[in-house]
């Protein structure tokens, strides 16, 4: 093999493993042209180098990036993709409640799974539940919340589809569609109950989360979420009733820039004939039953002042 030759097949290691977060298969290696003793020598020469993926190898150093190892362990249990907990993660959906990676396989795969990785064998691997982000095979957002709902209460389900519709990872008209066909897998059940047409309300926030079914509880109907007047866009509104109401996190409402921003959006709104009440971390927390009690009575004053209009 003459030396422009070994370049040249070098090249193409470097260039696969570029796209692959800096590693690269024995299967890929093969496949490239290089056989085993010139895998081994690379190996001595420091041009590869072993990982923790039995048959994965790091090309030109040792350190392995967190998507260098995600892909690694796709490589090692090739076909596999990355699912349930490691793909919200990915996602940006999701924390794992342990470090333990999650790959999905076909049924028919024989490689036995290792300490610190879940093996979830599949009958079938359908090619619409199938992506890559960040060059990395996974599920795709829909077929990893559907995965992942069947770990999570409803209040977790929720959650988990407002992080994936706030990323515009997903649509959820095209979530009902998918659960749909997903009919007697695990999580369904618990999906379709939260996308309840009558409850199943989009917010941004934890807060958020908690204030809907305090506004259930003061008789208010459902309301509409991330409603835009003009550039400000608010928490919650209620058309019927000219109400609006925010929620101010400890997180987003801070400085003084903030707070101002926050007033001057009130008088827009209280001068557009709109009514905006805000409630505080600690009240919605803490103190349910005064913000019940608060938005029943805020119902009643703006039913009766409607009522003389």
């Amino acid at each position: 093999m003459t030396t422009k030759t070994v370049q040249s097949l070098w090249g193409r290691v470097w260039e696969r493993a570029w796209k692959q977060h800096g590693v690269i298969s024995r299967r890929q290696l093969l496949d490239l042209g290089l056989t085993g003793p010139a895998i081994r020598w690379a190996l001595a020469a420091g041009r590869l180098h072993s990982t923790e993926w039995r048959g994965v190898y790091a090309v030109g150093r040792p350190e392995l990036t967190p998507y260098g190892r995600l892909m690694g362990a796709v490589l090692c249990f090739e076909p596999a993709v990355l699912s349930h907990d490691s793909a919200g993660e990915l996602w940006r959906i999701w924390k794992p409640r342990e470090p333990v990676l999650h790959l999905s396989v076909p049924a028919a795969t024989r490689r036995r799974p290792r300490w610190g990785v879940t093996v979830h064998r599949r009958a079938v691997l359908a090619p619409g539940d199938l992506t890559r982000q960040r060059g990395i095979p996974v599920t795709t957002p829909i077929r990893t919340v559907i995965d992942l709902a069947a770990s999570c209460d409803r209040r977790g389900a929720e959650a988990l589809i407002n992080q994936a519709d706030g990323r515009a990872l997903l649509k959820i008209e095209t979530l009902r569609e998918e659960i749909d066909r997903a009919s007697g897998q695990p999580g369904v059940p618990l999906l379709r109950g939260v996308l309840d047409r009558d409850s199943f309300v989009l917010t941004e926030s934890e807060l958020e989360r908690l204030l809907v079914p305090l506004a259930r509880a003061a008789g208010l109907p459902k309301p509409q979420s991330q409603r835009r007047f003009g550039r400000a866009r608010v928490d919650f509104f209620w058309p019927g009733l000219n109400l609006v109401v925010e929620c101010d996190s400890l997180r987003y409402h801070r400085t003084r820039l903030e707070q101002r921003n926050d007033r001057e959006r009130d008088h827009a709104l209280l001068l557009a004939g709109r009514t905006s009440v805000r409630f505080t971390h600690d009240q919605i927390a803490h103190d349910p039953g005064h913000v019940v009690a608060t938005l029943r009575a805020m119902a009643a004053v703006r039913q009766s002042y409607t009522g003389r209009r």
